[in-house]
């Protein structure tokens, strides 16, 4: 599992191939605010619900602040996953990415 910066995710999600974005905070949080086109698939529900997920291309995990990402990220990679982190999370996307997402 690697941690990739919000610059990083940006282009990997501009681009022609982007990965999988999985947003692992609870659905409250998702609420708030999220990433356009992610799934959202909790940390406490990635072991039972993580083979949900579509094969066959990375996974970018991320969540406020870069943290529960980890965790989640290692626990896909366990099921088979090739995953990253997006360090800092939807925070760092705000506040360095896009100013119009709400910070909370």
């Amino acid at each position: 599992m690697r941690q990739v910066s919000v610059e990083e995710a940006r282009d990997l999600l501009d681009s022609a191939a982007p990965p999988l974005l999985v947003d692992c905070r609870q659905s409250w949080e998702h609420e708030l605010c999220h990433l356009p086109g992610d799934v959202l698939l909790p940390l406490d529900e990635v072991i039972e619900r993580g083979h949900e997920l579509e094969r066959g291309r990375p996974v970018l995990v991320y969540c406020h602040a870069g943290v529960r990402s980890i965790n989640a990220a290692v626990l896909l990679e366990r099921q088979g996953f090739e995953t990253m982190s997006m360090r800092g999370g939807i925070e760092a996307w705000s506040l360095r990415i896009d100013p119009t997402v709400p910070r909370y």
